[in-house]
């Protein structure tokens, strides 16, 4: 396990050396939990004092109305971060529920001990504080970025801003994204089979080209 987290290539390791790292591990006092597909990692409501950081798998923000409706607000991938949001609020209380999309490690760091240098004086604990506020606000970012395509009207003008934004991200009309239909259609906020016959309409207009995930904007 010291060998998969020195590989870490997180955002939040950024300028630390993988020698280093656990080290800076010890200093925070942090763990390693396993989860299965669908298990659920922090519910809503809960006190959120520790954020993830995803060894393997995924893990997806969600958002259940009092009528049993989930949206699913955001993603986390293998190397990305989750629960800065609530670890840093007053109450650090969760508003969404974290659920594993896929069988899952979660590397968990209390929040506290992280954005507070440790009484060794850690050179590179100094370092990882600077990328911790460099994450909330890239994750601030991303969320300015889905209301951007979710306040659009119709499902085609929701796709095709979704896709814009991921080929700025990824410097290509040629994309992957991480979503099945299913989990597009929840991230749009927008019926399944809807989106399944707009994409179809877009595909024959000669718009995008896709296979599965797979998309290529023409």
């Amino acid at each position: 396990m010291n060998d998969i987290l020195k590989k870490l290539d997180s955002p939040l390791f950024e300028g630390i050396q993988p020698e280093d790292r656990m080290a800076m591990l010890g200093c925070t006092g942090y763990h390693i939990g396993s989860f299965h597909k669908g298990d659920i990692v922090a519910f809503e409501d809960e006190n959120i004092k520790h954020i993830g950081i995803v060894i393997s798998g995924a893990v997806d923000m969600i958002k259940e109305d009092i009528w049993g409706n989930k949206t699913m607000l955001v993603r986390t991938c293998m190397n990305e971060v989750f629960g800065e949001t609530f670890a840093c609020g007053s109450d650090n209380l969760s508003v969404v529920t974290f659920q594993a999309s896929e069988d899952s490690q979660i590397l968990f760091m209390p929040f506290d001990r992280v954005m507070h240098s440790c009484t060794m004086a850690c050179q590179f604990h100094q370092r990882l504080i600077e990328n911790m506020v460099r994450v909330i606000a890239n994750k601030n970012r991303d969320l300015m970025r889905k209301v951007e395509v979710v306040s659009k009207r119709t499902i085609r003008e929701k796709l095709l801003t979704y896709l814009s934004v991921q080929a700025q991200v990824q410097e290509s009309r040629y994309l992957e994204i991480p979503f099945g239909r299913v989990e597009l259609a929840e991230y749009l906020c927008v019926d399944r089979s809807a989106l399944t016959r707009e994409l179809a309409k877009m595909k024959v207009e000669g718009l995008i080209d896709f296979d599965r995930n797979c998309f290529r904007m023409l």
